[in-house]
């Protein structure tokens, strides 16, 4: 039997394939997963299987059980916009499944490393964030069906925020804070991966991916973990339309907060921020295109200034320097 034999097979029972050779096509850029591009009589698929090893330096284990979790975070979110995220068409085994392949869509990531940087659609990625936990919010369901703290804490919360309390004993006492903060506030249903390399753009708007983090829990992380990239691509380019993207992400998102105290969240956003900025550089998952020694004092410096001194999330960013003060 080849490998990967069973993903063929669980193909064609789901009516998805034929009876002829299945290639599973390789994509790249994912850590957590298997991903493949599948050719069908239907037309391209894709197909995504979790690892219980991350494709990191550092030892880096999370249950593959997750990929049950991405697919109910996808389904859910169609629910609330079907734009939001690709239809699952199958699940398979080992906690794969099979989505629609949507073409002529670019990775958000690749647009702005190429220079390409549209404010207006940062604003429709905030909209989108904020949309889904305006619909999750104080839900029993959704909490019901998301309860997943053992998952985000092995894939969020340990690699990025304990494990650099665990090495910065001056931080320790404010980032060990926020991590627990962050665990026991239940508020709505996040995504834990608005990452740019997760977001598709198409022509009518942002296509979330990679729901691996789903978990009913604070909705701050997910607007503070987007806004973390775009101000890490800030200091690597130097390019001020990251700033303004950021800007309007924020805003956007801002004003879709319906379920709670909008300053309150965008202080909570503010720390988990600048702790995330700060793992990106000194965590288990460095930013990769980040490797220009002074970009990182940069980002550590500032960071590392703002877990002392906590700010909100839209102040942080209008105060973020892609350069040495």
């Amino acid at each position: 039997m080849t490998a990967n034999a069973d993903i063929i097979e669980a193909l064609r029972g789901a009516g998805l394939a034929g009876e002829g050779d299945v290639v599973l096509e390789p994509l790249t850029g994912g850590v957590s997963c298997d991903v493949w591009k599948v050719a069908t009589p239907r037309g391209p698929i894709v197909v995504k299987r979790p690892l219980p090893q991350l494709r990191v330096a550092a030892d880096w284990r999370a249950p593959v059980e997750r990929g049950t979790s991405e697919i109910r975070w996808l389904k859910r979110a169609r629910g609330v916009d079907p734009r939001l995220a690709p239809e699952v068409l199958a699940e398979l085994p080992g906690h794969a499944f099979a989505m629609r392949f949507l073409p002529g869509c670019p990775v958000w990531k690749d647009e702005l490393m190429a220079g390409r940087v549209d404010a207006g659609f940062a604003a429709r990625v905030g909209q989108g964030i904020a949309a889904v936990h305006a619909a999750t919010a104080h839900d029993d369901g959704d909490r019901a069906a998301f309860a997943n703290d053992a998952m985000f804490r092995a894939l969020r919360v340990d690699p990025f925020i304990l494990y650099v309390a665990q090495h910065d004993a001056a931080l320790a006492p404010a980032l060990t804070a926020l991590a627990g903060d962050l665990a026991g506030r239940k508020i709505a249903l996040v995504h834990g991966d608005v990452s740019p390399k997760n977001i598709l753009v198409s022509a009518d708007g942002p296509v979330f991916l990679d729901a691996e983090c789903a978990v009913y829990g604070d909705p701050a992380f997910d607007l503070a973990f987007c806004v973390t990239h775009l101000l890490l691509k800030a200091v690597w380019s130097g390019d001020a339309r990251l700033n303004a993207a950021a800007g309007a992400l924020i805003a956007a998102y801002q004003a879709g907060i319906d379920w709670e105290d909008r300053e309150g969240l965008l202080l909570r956003a503010g720390k988990l921020t600048a702790a995330l900025l700060l793992a990106r550089v000194e965590g288990k998952s460095p930013a990769p295109y980040l490797t220009d020694p002074e970009h990182k004092r940069i980002v550590r410096d500032q960071a590392r200034a703002s877990i002392l001194a906590p700010q909100s999330i839209d102040a942080l960013a209008a105060n973020w320097k892609r350069t040495c003060p």
